[in-house]
């Protein structure tokens, strides 16, 4: 029997190709995701050992008691304290077994390029101090032009630092670390490969007084590296080091438990990556198992006068379930094995696209691990075994004599009213699923909403067959009108195996279900995040830092001077608590706020805001049962509590947040003395004129943010575009294996129906007419593929978008018509694609030949 699928393998090598390609597409997916995870891990764990070959015991500041007088001093000049000074470095340097202690600054630069805008992203923006050695150079940075930093007015930077910004040795470096800018002379320009800066930000160093004096005091730094010496134990040393620190105001840990920290924390990011892919990979494997179960479902059809003459000769039912399996077997294996290859030419690619995209992965060679290559090929395997195992149970039914009688029974009656009654149980437990979740507010629910969607769509899979005849009998008046026999037959030919049609369009459902799902709700919430914009912000422009440092209250005083500014409202925050939840109070000038945003009073007003008080919103008045004219007891972020009074209720507003007050009455509270944002009323809407004033007053920092309406939209719209193009994209491939399930059901099709065509043919229909006629009946499939599709994502995203809802008031469905009809095109063109070959072949059977055909 072994031999037997063997050689049923080799006799059907054209039918089973399509199959192979599903199956190799499913497993190049699995083994690109797996590899690329491996190797990119791997690269950034060697790029982090690397970074901690010479440490044994790090030394970091941590968080001091804000009681602590010298800290209290500190923030008063906005500058960072810490315990870490150089007595205590010299204390640990003093230590046995210690072979050298690193004293190193950090903090943020945002520098400014030539065009004068800002260089790298946010918060991986690095500064840290250059350390020189005996040799004049700091050995984590090797020097490529240029020189090390020694003077104050002096500056280096990486080299794809540099080259993003366009300085060469000798430029002046426009820079800003909290919102003034500086300028210093760039004198050298260094490699690294820290993962920060590879991945998109920058690095600008500074000699170490300089760095203190940039972002702590002098004498102090933010961690203490300590190498030991050759068979020194580095717990042993930890141990005594951590006696050397004042007590609560900084922390040791070993070089060894460093690096188990960093391995895991690149484990959890790498995992989020890796679990996201395989999801998107595990769609297409199961949108391959239809079309596998599909294909051998029709050759046992058309085996099975060779089945009975096997079952003739002697060979028993588990023989022949076990020849199938066989055959599924050995054609997943090589389909993996290929699949294999192509996947790790399809993670090489994957990491080139990202790192073109700024993702700027450290180097490192392609890691495939043995993990990668069993589950790659294990999953291949399996997933085709399972797939055949329906259609193998099958064909050991087929009695000798009654299959040798017969080229295919039509499916039995009680089979599909089993089918249909499961299918319905299980549609209609998922649409009651959903129909609760649109019920619900919280997005906690969603695994709920998983449940519901895949019930949902499991039940429609399960009812497919029933669903497909009025249909494809809709369709069918379509065709027979415009296109007349041809279209005819091609609706008869499409209804002819309800099952079979069925299945080939489940697998594009599947996709366009995901597909149509996703496009709604990204839809529906940009258009929701246009309406709040518009509904809710009625300033000109928003200002922030790229780096959230805050603004120079000073500074933002100037703005509000500016001729052309017509109204300006700063804002600043803290976390409160109180009546059981946290939310977050934002102080503000009340005499400005209603000038820069819309609010609806539900109860109380502004003026009542004014007397004394906070304003809450009506969500975060709900949750805890306040009203206005409730004193309660609130606890703030600086650990401080008060009794504050409920002035107002206003409908929820994006802008304004949970709760609002008055700046004298936040502003104590706050964890910095600065402004996170400021909103700006221009007269006559504003120009770029007026943005440079302000620029100009906030001191020309390119940590400045300047957003108008429009910025505002794009900024979230990118987002969510940048989402459903990855979806897109990673979708795309379960579409690519359905177009391959209807060419394989398509070609098949045609093979079974050789004798028919020779008659249509001698009977007078041209080849065209042939064409036409499968051209048509795959057209007719893969828009019933398509409609479900669609219909299914729809309701999906009506009932899911409630969770979503949750995070914004103004979340409301919109159907993007314009791209539901692209998709329903979409569509029509892979029907008729898909259809190119299995047509030319039918119209070039020889006629004699067909209709002689057994």
């Amino acid at each position: 029997m072994l031999r037997t699928a063997l050689r049923n393998v080799l006799a059907h090598k054209a039918r089973l190709m399509m199959t192979a390609l599903a199956v190799l597409l499913g497993v190049a997916f699995v083994a690109g995701t797996l590899i690329f995870s491996d190797t990119v891990g791997e690269a950034v764990k060697n790029a982090s050992a690397r970074n901690l070959k010479d440490v044994a015991v790090s030394v970091q500041a941590t968080n001091a008691d804000p009681d602590t007088p010298d800290v209290v001093e500190a923030e008063k000049d906005g500058k960072r304290a810490t315990a870490l000074d150089q007595k205590l470095a010299d204390r640990i340097r003093a230590l046995p077994g210690v072979q050298s202690v690193r004293s190193d600054v950090t903090g943020q630069a945002t520098l400014a390029g030539k065009d004068n805008q800002p260089i790298g992203n946010g918060w991986q923006n690095r500064a840290v101090n250059y350390q020189p050695g005996k040799d004049g150079k700091d050995s984590r940075y090797p020097l490529a032009q240029g020189r090390g930093p020694a003077a104050e007015n002096e500056m280096a930077l990486a080299e794809s630092t540099a080259e993003a910004a366009g300085y060469s040795i000798g430029d002046t470096v426009r820079f800003a670390t909290d919102g003034p800018v500086l300028k210093k002379k760039l004198v050298g320009i260094v490699a690294t490969d820290d993962p920060q800066v590879t991945a998109g930000g920058s690095l600008a160093l500074f000699d170490t007084a300089t760095a203190q004096k940039l972002y702590l005091h002098a004498g102090q730094f933010d961690e203490l590296v300590v190498a030991a010496t050759p068979g020194t134990d580095q717990h042993a040393l930890t141990a005594k080091v951590r006696e050397l620190l004042p007590k609560d105001r900084a922390e040791a840990t070993s070089g060894s438990e460093l690096a188990a920290e960093q391995a895991k924390m690149i484990a959890e990011q790498n995992s989020a990556l890796s679990q996201t892919l395989l999801t998107f990979a595990g769609i297409a494997l199961f949108v391959g198992v239809f079309i596998i179960a599909n294909t051998f479902t029709m050759l046992i059809s058309q085996r099975s006068r060779e089945i009975a003459l096997l079952r003739a000769v002697g060979a028993s039912r588990r023989q022949v379930v076990r020849s199938v399996l066989a055959e599924a077997g050995l054609l997943g294996l090589i389909s993996s094995v290929v699949g294999f290859a192509l996947g790790t030419g399809i993670a090489v690619g994957l990491r080139a696209v990202l790192d073109a995209n700024g993702a700027g992965f450290p180097d490192g060679p392609v890691v495939i691990s043995p993990a990668a290559v069993l589950s790659a090929l294990g999953v291949g395997v399996v997933v085709t075994v399972l797939a055949a195992w329906l259609p193998s149970r099958k064909a050991a039914k087929i009695a000798p004599v009654e299959a040798l009688s017969t080229v295919e029974a039509p499916p039995a009656l009680r089979s599909l009213v089993l089918r249909n009654t499961l299918g319905a149980v299980v549609c209609g437990l998922g649409v009651a699923v959903m129909l609760y979740v649109s019920t619900l507010k919280s997005g906690d629910d969603l695994p709920t909403a998983m449940l519901g969607s895949a019930l949902t769509l499991t039940g429609v899979i399960i009812l497919a067959p029933l669903l497909s005849r009025p249909l494809v009998s809709l369709a069918g008046v379509v065709t027979t009108r415009l296109f007349g026999i041809g279209g005819k037959l091609a609706k008869e030919n499409a209804l002819r195996n309800p099952r079979r049609t069925a299945a080939t369009a489940s697998a594009l459902m599947i996709g366009l279900t995901l597909i149509t799902g996703m496009t709604v709700v990204g839809h529906s919430a940009q258009r929701g995040m246009d309406k709040m914009a518009a509904t809710d912000l009625t300033a000109d422009y928003k200002i922030e830092t790229s780096t959230y440092v805050g603004l120079d209250p000073e500074l933002s005083k100037k703005v509000a001077k500016i001729p052309g500014v017509e109204a300006m409202a700063p804002f600043r925050g803290t976390g409160i608590s109180g009546g059981g939840g946290f939310g977050y109070l934002r102080g503000t000038d009340l005499s400005q706020i209603d000038k820069v945003t819309r609010i609806s009073f539900k109860q109380g007003s502004l003026d009542a805001v004014r007397a004394g008080g906070i304003a809450i919103s009506q969500s975060w008045a709900k949750q805890r049962g306040w009203q206005a004219g409730d004193t309660v007891n609130a606890e703030f972020n600086d650990a401080k509590k008060a009794k504050v009074k409920v002035a107002a209720v206003y409908a929820d507003n994006e802008t304004l947040g949970d709760a609002f007050a008055d700046m004298s009455l936040v502003g104590p509270h706050a964890p910095r003395a600065k402004n996170d944002e400021l909103l700006v009323k221009a007269a006559g809407g504003g120009s770029e004129a007026l943005v440079k004033e302000i620029r100009h007053a906030l001191g020309d920092s390119p940590l400045l943010k300047i957003q108008n309406h429009d910025d505002l939209r794009k900024e979230h719209a990118g987002q969510i575009d940048t989402v459903l193009n990855l979806v897109y994209g990673l979708l795309g491939m379960a579409v690519i294996i359905a177009v391959v399930g209807v060419v394989n059901t398509l070609a098949m099709s045609v093979f079974e129906r050789t004798r028919e065509i020779g008659m249509l043919r001698a009977i007078g229909l041209a080849r065209s007419g042939i064409k036409q006629m499968v051209r048509l009946e795959s057209v007719v499939i893969s828009l019933f593929g398509a409609v479900l599709g669609i219909g299914v994502g729809i309701f999906l995203a009506w009932a899911g978008g409630s969770l979503v809802g949750s995070s914004f008031p103004t979340y409301e469905m919109v159907l993007p018509w314009g791209r539901l009809g692209l998709f329903l095109l979409i569509a029509l063109v892979v029907g008729v694609l898909a259809a190119l070959w299995p047509a030319r072949r039918a119209a070039r059977l020889n006629m004699l030949e067909s209709i002689g055909a057994q």
